[in-house]
């Protein structure tokens, strides 16, 4: 397992994660979904999520935070289609964008965390 102390400046894209977790949790209500719907289901939960991981990982960054940001974001990501949503075109958009940032930025604190000098393991 690797992990890595978080300085200010590397507590951004923890930061931009809460940021599009939270967008992903309030999407139901901007969006007028109907509450019990799959679409503001999936958003409540993995946006919840999202928020949650990128919580933990403010302080100090480990490997296993950013794997499951990168799972969480790629699902939220085909969503969609694997829940049968895809035809509702602003959750399927928001949940299309927020999933691949997450993923893209989980990808981004992996590749520091295996690449900086700072990293160890544990």
């Amino acid at each position: 397992m690797r992990t890595i102390e978080n300085r200010t400046e590397d507590m951004i894209p923890n930061a931009l994660n809460i940021l599009l977790g939270i967008t992903l949790v309030l999407a139901p209500w901007y969006l007028e979904l109907s509450y019990d719907s799959a679409a503001a289901r999936n958003a409540f939960l993995s946006g919840g999520a999202i928020t949650v991981v990128a919580l933990l990982a403010l302080g100090r960054t480990y490997d296993w935070e950013e794997y499951l940001n990168l799972a969480l974001g790629l699902w939220a990501a085909m969503a969609p289609w694997a829940l049968g949503f895809a035809e509702t075109r602003g959750a399927m958009g928001v949940h299309v964008g927020v999933g691949l940032a997450v993923a893209a930025l989980a990808a981004f604190e992996l590749r520091r965390l295996y690449v900086s000098p700072q990293a160890r393991s544990v």
